[in-house]
């Protein structure tokens, strides 16, 4: 086990295995300090799914204890933990963790500074709360899968960014340290209802400003920032590479302007001409097609808001990303931990533990006889 490092040491955290964004949550609160215990069943959920253990990223920083919860005695084991934790981390489907006995209410009883953080696609609470789903269905009922993706075609998958990790993880950790600074204060603890659908909602609060403005309106490929447009846009290049271009402001459009080659052109004055666009694009495409996203990169100035689409093989050997260090490679490539603090740096503690690496050393050090 390694240092820890980070604004969060000190902080104890039980949490209960699950997949996805529960993980997530308990990486982001690990790599900023805090004690991040994970609670594996003893057959484990990534098992399930084929993944190695020592590669499931999202599980680094923290320890591992397997317990079998349906067991007295290893419940009893669970409830000691959080005991002595700050917060925990629980991913199940409403009523599953009640009827299993580590509930809110038996470990506020146990805990009464406790924060209760649960994280669930629909809630604990409403006609969906009980059903299954996955990251695509929740940002589907939150209105954010309908924004993305052109006019003519079906919504857009961003993968599993906007429901599982900005939706879910992301806002449990936001939820959690909020219930911590409160506890602190009041000396209470509370539950923290995080449901992706409400996080998902949230991050479409800029799409519903520019609608109240009436700048967008639900029909997809109609606003400049949603495909529509030549300035906010991606662009295949002569070595079948892709650049992105965002060029909004008048400053900066005129300096893509001037790297397209185009300042001169009537035409490319129609910049907020929403029936040029159309033309625009397929000019910009073109001429983009004609040289490599490498040769595009030296051709355009620092105010023209145009980077390169990296993969992930890419990230490495981007200048920027190296000297910002925002990626690790040890035995594999991650990403490093952040946000960055001037003091209190955080810190990848360990890697990702094989299920149950930890039990014995955890309840000592928990201060747990068995």
């Amino acid at each position: 086990m390694g240092e820890r490092s980070g604004p969060l040491k000190g902080l104890k955290i039980v949490e209960f295995a699950g997949l996805g964004p529960g993980p997530f949550c308990g990486m982001l609160l690990a790599d900023l300090g805090a004690e991040v215990v994970q609670i594996d069943r003893p057959s484990g959920a990534a098992a399930h799914y084929g993944l190695d253990p020592t590669l499931n990223l999202l599980n680094r920083g923290r320890r591992s204890v397997v317990l079998d919860l349906k067991q007295a005695d290893d419940l009893e084991t669970a409830l000691k933990l959080v005991e002595r934790a700050d917060a925990v981390i629980e991913p199940n489907r409403p009523g599953v963790a009640e009827k299993l006995g580590f509930g809110p209410d038996a470990c506020l009883a146990r805990n009464p500074r406790l924060v209760y953080g649960r994280i669930t696609g629909w809630g604990q609470s409403g006609p969906r709360a009980r059903d299954a789903g996955h990251d695509i269905n929740y940002i589907a009922l939150s209105g954010a899968l309908h924004t993305i993706g052109p006019a003519d075609d079906v919504p857009t998958i961003p993968s599993n960014f906007v429901g599982d990790m900005g939706g879910g993880g992301i806002y449990l950790a936001f939820g959690i340290m909020s219930a911590i600074y409160e506890a602190q204060q009041s000396g209470k603890g509370q539950v923290v209802d995080a449901a992706m659908i409400e996080g998902a909602a949230l991050q479409n609060m800029g799409f519903l400003t520019m609608k109240a403005n009436g700048f967008a309106s639900d029909r997809r490929g109609t606003h400049y920032s949603d495909g529509a447009s030549h300035f906010y846009q991606v662009y295949r290049t002569k070595d079948d590479k892709f650049l992105s271009v965002g060029a909004i402001e008048p400053q900066f459009y005129r300096a893509f302007r001037k790297g397209l080659g185009v300042l001169d052109d009537p035409e490319f004055d129609q910049q907020m001409v929403p029936k040029a666009w159309p033309s625009l694009k397929a000019r910009t495409a073109s001429l983009i097609a004609e040289k490599t996203r490498d040769e595009w990169e030296t051709i355009f100035s620092s105010e023209a808001c145009v980077a390169p689409v990296l993969a992930s093989d890419e990230l490495q050997n981007d200048s920027h990303i190296a000297a910002r260090n925002t990626f690790e490679d040890a035995s594999v490539l991650q990403t490093a931990p952040g946000p960055k603090f001037s003091r209190t740096p955080g810190k990848i503690a360990n890697p990702p533990p094989v299920a149950g690496s930890d039990t014995q050393q955890v309840l000592k050090d928990w201060g747990i006889e068995q």
